[in-house]
């Protein structure tokens, strides 16, 4: 007996160091707490116990908004501390919960100190797109006057590409319209410098087919669709124009849309009402450009041949990316506006629908334009489908699929992804559980030479225990969660099933369902060490509980409860030891 006192000792030891362990981490921060009264609860006694509370913490709960009067939201000043104590007070009773009123901060906010200054980025809603994909994995081709390296594009990745103007391998620009174009698809982001780009984790292939003064071939050009399709572009920018189709441009664009190849280009900057070329072809996708008020911008083409409307810019708000000055050749922030400004906006975020698995390029079109935000009267197709919508374009092209990042997200809101949520008490409180079945087993172990450990033995440890408590906090869409409460339960706590109470039943938080147990399965052969290690399982729960949290329905959570769960845990202990002693002499 002596030896049974000890090992009680030290389970009751385990208890007393988990619920002194402060934790690894926070759930979240917060500085006031919820209240939510019940409906049925009288206002007048909802009055009284604000009063009470107003007195006793020296801070006056207050409504959270004209809106919470019918829902009795109520907001006071706490910290952790205050809201064990409500929550362990008669007040809760009285409410539908108590909780800590978490701090929340925006998300996917770029820090580069000038993005507040792209007014076009939050106009297609980039914002949204980003908690999905920032388009790791695409290829961008930029066909343009080349693609210098200015600082905020030193973190965007890049591949090889070329001058086809000069006929050589470093395709850098000596205008600046390319770079700034690069800039728009893939500026470098969350960098603490400059702006931001829309595919900021896409790669750039740099592809130089425009002089330093800003004309170009067809030929090279053509040549240039060639090069991107047999080197592993997915998507092709092209923000050039005029007039005139030519054949070798035709046959070297559906070169690259048979290759899988999604080919996006500047609608004109003429005002008329069709668009130019290569924005023309059937399978070019041609943009046409919007100001910041989201109207047509004064020069941009219209009518026939566009497809989709996208920020451009105008006198009153230019698109601002970082390039290079063809007169200096040093780096500069600049302000551009054109259809030239457009297309790599519609060109970024078809890399963003690739990246999230669309790739067909006739596909990815049609994701554009379901997605776009219809303008209603638009009888001289202006907006073509409508106005670019990122978030809108990234979500249709998920819909249907299930997305490590919808994974993930959703172990980030449910707190499982911080240690804070489990150390601390969220779904299930990680170190009492584990503390439970390390007790268990430590009175199995001290109890060796009566027990042979079977998967019996080792069942009813977990079972009387902690049970499969990990299951408790998960949560399956639209189905019901009582298969989850209760498979997660250990055997005193499926009272709390039975009631939906997070209080232990007296019932079953006792000796008496181990006794019923051992009394039913003791001449099994092989059940009745389930039947022992499910006394040995509850008795560990049971002084760990008395310790941590000694809440019983009906007996609180005072000293009777304590008293009452220890006496118990004893009992159930001094049980399996006499079952086991039996077992040895028989």
């Amino acid at each position: 007996m002596k030896k049974l006192a000890l090992l009680c000792l030290f389970v009751l030891g385990i208890g007393f160091a988990l619920f002194n362990f402060k934790g690894l981490a926070q759930q979240g921060e917060f500085n006031s707490i919820i209240l939510d009264f019940k409906e049925e609860v009288p206002i007048a006694r909802v009055s009284e116990e604000i009063q009470g509370l107003s007195t006793k913490y020296n801070r006056q709960p207050e409504l959270n908004s004209i809106f919470s009067i019918d829902d009795r939201i109520y907001i006071i000043e706490g910290d952790k501390k205050t809201l064990k104590e409500l929550r362990r007070s008669p007040l809760s009773k009285d409410t539908e919960y108590i909780e800590a009123n978490y701090l929340y901060k925006a998300l996917e906010v770029p820090n580069d100190p000038d993005y507040a200054k792209q007014w076009n980025f939050r106009n297609i809603n980039i914002e949204q797109a980003w908690d999905e994909t920032k388009g790791e994995g695409v290829t961008v081709a930029v066909i343009d006057t080349g693609v210098s390296k200015v600082p905020d594009l030193k973190l965007t990745k890049f591949v090889s590409g070329y001058d086809f103007v000069n006929d050589k391998d470093d395709a850098s620009d000596d205008n600046g319209h390319g770079t700034h174009v690069a800039g728009t698809i893939a500026q470098s982001t969350n960098n603490g410098y400059g702006v931001a780009g829309i595919a900021y984790e896409a790669s750039i292939m740099p592809l130089k087919v425009l002089s330093g003064g800003g004309g170009g071939t067809i030929a090279d050009i053509a040549e240039s669709i060639k090069f991107a399709a047999d080197n592993g572009a997915d998507v092709i920018n092209m923000s050039l124009g005029g007039g005139g189709a030519s054949s070798m441009m035709e046959e070297a664009i559906k070169y690259a849309h048979s290759k899988g190849v999604v080919i996006v280009a500047a609608a004109g900057n003429e005002g008329r009402n069709s668009s130019s070329y290569p924005a023309r072809y059937p399978d070019v996708i041609s943009v046409s450009a919007t100001d910041a008020a989201g109207e047509k911008a004064p020069y941009s083409n219209f009518g026939a041949g566009v497809d989709l409307a996208a920020p451009g810019g105008s006198e009153a708000g230019k698109i601002i990316q970082n390039t290079v000055d063809p007169s200096t050749g040093e780096s500069v922030f600049v302000g551009f506006q054109g259809t030239s400004m457009a297309a790599p906006h519609v060109a970024g975020v078809a890399a963003l629908i690739r990246a999230a698995g669309v790739e067909e390029p006739t596909e990815v079109l049609d994701v554009l334009k379901q997605s776009s935000r219809k303008v209603q009267e638009d009888h001289l197709n202006h907006f073509g489908a409508g106005h670019l919508d990122a978030a809108a374009a990234v979500k249709l092209a998920l819909k249907g699929k299930l997305t490590f990042n919808d994974f993930f997200r959703w172990l980030r809101k449910s707190g499982y992804l911080n240690l804070g949520f489990w150390l601390d008490g969220g779904a299930v409180a990680l170190l009492p559980k584990l503390g439970m079945v390390i007790g268990s087993y430590l009175l199995a172990w001290f109890l060796r030479n009566y027990l042979p450990f079977t998967l019996g033995l080792n069942s009813g440890l977990i079972f009387g225990s902690s049970g499969l408590f990990f299951l408790q906090g998960l949560y399956i869409f639209d189905l019901p969660q009582w298969p989850m409460r209760l498979f997660g339960s250990s055997l005193p706590e499926l009272g709390n099933v039975v009631l939906g109470s997070p209080n232990l039943n007296p019932i079953f938080a006792s000796v008496l369902i181990p006794f019923v147990l051992i009394a039913l399965l003791l001449a099994h052969p092989s059940l009745k060490w389930f039947a022992i290690g499910s006394s040995i399982g509850v008795s560990a729960c049971l002084a760990i509980s008395a310790v941590v949290d000694p809440s019983l329905w009906l007996l609180g959570d005072g000293a009777i409860a304590r008293t009452y769960l220890i006496v118990n845990a004893f009992l159930c202990l001094g049980l399996a030891y006499l079952a086991s002693l039996k077992e040895q002499r028989a």
